[in-house]
Formats: structure tokens, C-alpha cells, sequence
């Protein structure tokens, strides 16, 4: 078994995946919004010249629509989000974390796995054939030359990877969650009828995590989540119910996104309205981006509402009160299973009686336990 996917290369599991889409790093934040709407891709490369070697490619970080709505409920940001949307990207990424390591696509899957399991949110491949060295990982990718394309792997690639070997496992793909020491008890989570605001914190910190929030009744029962792969299918007008809406009237704005109710649109503008956000209250009137999409929108864009329903028929988006759960006694290949299916990098646990939150499950302590079934990781 060891051999056998040991001898796998990190090309492997980029077969078929398209090349990343990426903007450069001098484009704003708005140029980003706009990109990912039309494109429909959950996430766009940042990319940069390499200042050593100006004609390599650098893709210093990753942007998603979640990054944008958090970046416009700052508090510097929420008087005018028009200005904060004429600000470069480069002002979204974190200064002190590598959000993109580089492999090369000749390592072996495993080292490519150490780098994951070494915190990398993500990782960048070549895709395209030239001359390339075995540089295993950079604290942020670069191409070995400018016409170089690349292709993102991430968590649920390995997941899947191990998952389409799981019979080499056995019997730890029958164990237990519990009994593999996977149930994390430090989730993050909020109370249904907390204000939204205050979830902004926990959301940047899911996004990071690749998890979710939980929001949970005042005696700790789930009764949904916050997650940001289902913000990111809504629009910009979110940031609006963020900073308005309690936290059980964000879950329902989400899931109405697109086609929210009238009630709810004439309550968060008059809240803004109180709070003095002016520039929140164009927002969520379509007058902040009318001009923007007026000159660059195509006839193919999808509508918010439309691609939520698309994204919902594909089991890719679900409902806020929708959470993907398990029970401590469920077996490490079920957890799995159910996990790659919704396309969420984590399951909630909860007590079978009466659905009270016990912990988490990740996708990166699901892959920790794979590779201590490997041996002990090796330096690359």
C-alpha cells in the first residue's frame, strides 16, 4: 500500500483540473468583485512579477467574494464602500500568512500533502510543460517561466485522492471519528439571535480554516451554520445584512439571496439608514456597481438568484440550515463520504438525542490521520 501511493505524483491529481484564473496585484477590489461574478469561479489567483526574475509569474495569494465582503465591514470601509472597492487586492491579503504554496508537479503526492499538513491553504501547480526545477514549495508560488499556467489542489483533492484508495485502509476507515480523535471541541460558533456583526470575526477565521460557523440556540443545540463557500454564491449586497441583521435573519438572507423579501430589504436600509451608512444604503440599491456593469456585463452573466438554484439542484449549495452533521460513533469513511458529497471540508458533530453541538471534524485532521498510516512525514 505504502509503495503503491508513494509512487503517485502530484501530477496525478491535477488531470483534468482548468487553469487558475488570476488578476494582478496592482487590480482593485472591485475589479476582483466583478471578475468573480461573471467568471462564476469560486476564487482568482493574485499574481506578480517576481522581482528577482521579472519574467517568472508569482501567485503571492488567493481572493474569493467572502475576502470582499469582509474587507467592506470593516469599519474604515463601511462609510464608503466605494472607495474601499477602488483599493488594490493587494490590501485584502494577509501580510503575515502564505496563503499559496507552490509544488512541482513531479513531487510525490505525499510531499505535496506535508505542505498542506505544514498549514498551506492551498496549493499551485504548473500545468504546462518547460523547464522546471523540483522546488518543492515557496512562500509564494512562481513560475518558472511567463507563459506558465497553474491549477489549484486543495484539501478535498487529497481527501478524494485517499478516499478513491480507501481499501488500502482498512480497518481505520471503519474506526469511529471519536475513537480516531478527530471530534474537535474548539469550534467556532454563534448564537442564533447574536447580532451578524459580530460574526464577521469567526467568518474570516472559517474562511481561513476552510470550516464554517455554527449557530447554535442558547442551550448550544445546532440549528445552522454560517458557511463561507455559501456566501460566496451570493452577492455584494450581504455586506448590507451583515452589518444590519441578527444572525437568524442573516442565515435567511442568505438563503434568499438573490430575491430577498421586500420586508427584509426595507428593514436593512432603514437600519442603515439609522447607523448613518450612506454608502452601505447605494450598495444595496444597485447604484455602487450600476456604472461597473453597465460596461462590463454580458448577456451569459448569471443571475445571483439562478446561480443558486443551479449550485442547489448540483448539491454544491444549501440551505443556512442545511449543516452537513454526524455522530461520534460515525466511521471515518461515512464522515467522508458525506463531506465530499456536499463539497464542505468539515462535518459537525452532535449527540444523537437531541442534536446538541459536540465538535467538529476537518478535512485536515482526516488527512493527518492518513498520513501517519504512511509513516512519519519526511522533510522536503
Amino acid at each position: 500500500m505504502a509503495v503503491s501511493l508513494r509512487s503517485h505524483e502530484v501530477s496525478d491529481l491535477c488531470i483534468g483540473k482548468p487553469a487558475l484564473k488570476s488578476l494582478p496585484l496592482s487590480a482593485t477590489a472591485g475589479d476582483a468583485l466583478l471578475a468573480l461574478k461573471k467568471g462564476g469561479d469560486t476564487c482568482l489567483g493574485v499574481s506578480a512579477a517576481d522581482r528577482s526574475s521579472p519574467e517568472r509569474k508569482l501567485i503571492p495569494g488567493k481572493l474569493c467574494v467572502v475576502d470582499i465582503l469582509c474587507f467592506l465591514c470593516v469599519d474604515e470601509n463601511l462609510v464608503s464602500p466605494v472607495d474601499a472597492l477602488k483599493k488594490p487586492v493587494s490590501d485584502l491579503l494577509p501580510k503575515d500568512v502564505a496563503l499559496v504554496r507552490r509544488v512541482e508537479p513531479h513531487s510525490s503526492v505525499l510531499e505535496a500533502l506535508d505542505v498542506i499538513l505544514d498549514g498551506a491553504p492551498c496549493l499551485v501547480v504548473p500545468i504546462r510543460s518547460g523547464g522546471r526545477r523540483k522546488l518543492h514549495h515557496h512562500s509564494a508560488a512562481t513560475a518558472s517561466g511567463g507563459g506558465a499556467e497553474f491549477c489549484w489542489l486543495t484539501q478535498e483533492d487529497f481527501v478524494r485522492y485517499f478516499f478513491d484508495s480507501i481499501a488500502h485502509f482498512a480497518p481505520i476507515a471503519a474506526h469511529s471519528v471519536s475513537s480516531l480523535g478527530l471530534v474537535r471541541s474548539d469550534v467556532l460558533a454563534i448564537q442564533y439571535d447574536d447580532a451578524a456583526l459580530n460574526a464577521l470575526p469567526l467568518i474570516r477565521r472559517a474562511l481561513a480554516d476552510q470550516t464554517s460557523v455554527a449557530v447554535i440556540t442558547d442551550d448550544g443545540k445546532l440549528v445552522g451554520e454560517i458557511s463561507p463557500s455559501t456566501l460566496a454564491a451570493c452577492d455584494e449586497t450581504v455586506a448590507a445584512a451583515l452589518v444590519t441583521l441578527s444572525v437568524g435573519d442573516l442565515m435567511a438572507y442568505i438563503d434568499y439571496c438573490g430575491s430577498p423579501p421586500e420586508a427584509t430589504v426595507r428593514a436593512i436600509k432603514a437600519r442603515l439608514r439609522e447607523k448613518g451608512f450612506k454608502g452601505m444604503l447605494e450598495l444595496i440599491e444597485e447604484e455602487l456597481f450600476s456604472p461597473l456593469c453597465s460596461s462590463s456585463s454580458s448577456e451569459d452573466e448569471e443571475p445571483a438568484g439562478r446561480k443558486l438554484r443551479r449550485l442547489r439542484s448540483m448539491g454544491m449549495r444549501r440551505s443556512s440550515e442545511e449543516a452537513t452533521v454526524c455522530y461520534s460513533e460515525s466511521s471515518l469513511v461515512a464522515v467522508m463520504v458525506q463531506a465530499l458529497a456536499h463539497r464542505v471540508n468539515y462535518v459537525w458533530v452532535v449527540d444523537e438525542e437531541d442534536y446538541s453541538l459536540l465538535g467538529i471534524v476537518t478535512f485536515a485532521d482526516v488527512l493527518k490521520v492518513f498520513r501517519e498510516q504512511l509513516g512519519r512525514p519526511q522533510g522536503i
